[in-house]
């Protein structure tokens, strides 16, 4: 794993101080007036959800395009890692990304409505309750903060639902009593495993595997795909499925290099990443799956489900009272809306 750290490290290095060359001479065009470059970088490995929308998002822009916009992909922190990669998009270091909605925490502090507990019980639920219309959506979409962050909000993406991977049997918090969680930077989240009585420590995503293989950290929560994609299964005994929380990857360009772009570019780019958005909700599921009969086919973690009455006594340790917490950041009339929305399904 050390090898695989220095290498990595190696090639950031190489790629961060060409992306910085390239940057000093024209970030946002290439070698004619009429052709841009659109550097898109993400901490997933090509595989995941998110690795195949982007695949997906530039193969569909070049062909629209006619090869008038070329996107240069970086995946698996190859460019930037979750420390960097907010500064760089703002810097128009790089033009594309699809953060994970924890990382806007400090930028844009009401998009980690996507971050409450609990506010999906599937990824089939998230079309219907973010909208660019809806309480919910206009938070991401038309997020005012994102904008004078120099971003465009662009769409919506799905890793999936949650899971809980650790090397104890987890299905209450006396489970989780003292034990470290690896979270994404988000203030909902470190709220949410604290009152479960867990120790949430920050890590970044390309640190987790040595981190629970070297005993930093106990456990942590993400989605299937993204649990074997990295081969964090390898290291942990037990993952339970609680699907307790949804990881959303918020879609965002450089507005700065959009503006630039003719009108009819500027459609193209917005189009695609629509029709990019559908594709990775469809890969979402399939990919969650497969990674999840991966898993089980490989035979040394165990899956648990937890009963009802187990899931509901961790629902009741953190709504509505996360919600409460979070209501002067998230906005009222967001957090009325989803607990009204829950009440609804209660009945």
């Amino acid at each position: 794993m050390s090898d695989l750290l220095g290498r990595r490290t190696v090639l950031r290095s190489f790629a961060v101080g060409a992306a910085v060359a390239a940057a000093g001479c024209s970030p946002m065009r290439s070698g004619s007036a009429d052709t841009f470059v659109l550097r898109f970088s993400h901490v997933t490995t090509a595989k995941t959800p998110k690795g195949k929308a982007a695949e997906y998002f530039k193969r569909l822009l070049e062909e629209r395009t006619g090869g008038r916009i070329r996107v240069e992909l970086y995946p698996n922190s190859e460019l930037y890692g979750d420390k960097d990669e907010m500064q760089a998009i703002q810097s128009n270091s790089i033009q594309m990304l699809a953060p994970a909605s924890a990382k806007f925490t400090t930028v844009a502090p009401s998009i980690q409505v996507l971050d409450l507990p609990f506010v999906f019980d599937s990824p089939a639920e998230v079309p219907q309750v973010v909208t660019k219309s809806s309480t919910v959506g206009k938070a991401i979409y038309a997020n005012t903060d994102v904008e004078k962050r120099g971003m465009k909000v662009l769409g919506l993406w799905d890793s999936g639902m949650k899971q809980i991977h650790s090397n104890n049997r987890t299905v209450a918090a006396s489970d989780m009593k003292g034990k470290k969680y690896r979270i994404q930077p988000s203030d909902i989240l470190r709220t949410q495993f604290e009152k479960w009585g867990g120790v949430p420590t920050p890590l970044a995503f390309a640190e987790v595997y040595s981190g629970l293989q070297q005993g930093l950290i106990d456990g942590g929560e993400n989605t299937y795909s993204n649990i074997e994609s990295q081969k964090m299964h390898t290291v942990q005994k037990f993952i339970a499925e609680l699907n307790h929380g949804y990881i959303g990857y918020v879609h965002v360009i450089n507005k700065k290099f959009f503006d630039s772009l003719p009108a009819d570019l500027q459609g193209v780019v917005v189009k695609t990443a629509d029709d990019a958005a559908a594709f990775n909700r469809k890969e979402s599921i399939a990919g969650n799956e497969a990674s999840k009969q991966t898993i089980e086919a490989a035979g040394g973690t165990k899956i648990v489900v937890p009963t009802s009455s187990e899931l509901k006594a961790l629902k009741n340790l953190v709504m509505p009272s996360v919600y409460e917490t979070y209501r002067s950041v998230i906005g009222s009339d967001i957090v009325d809306e989803l607990l009204r929305r829950e009440r609804g399904r209660a009945l």
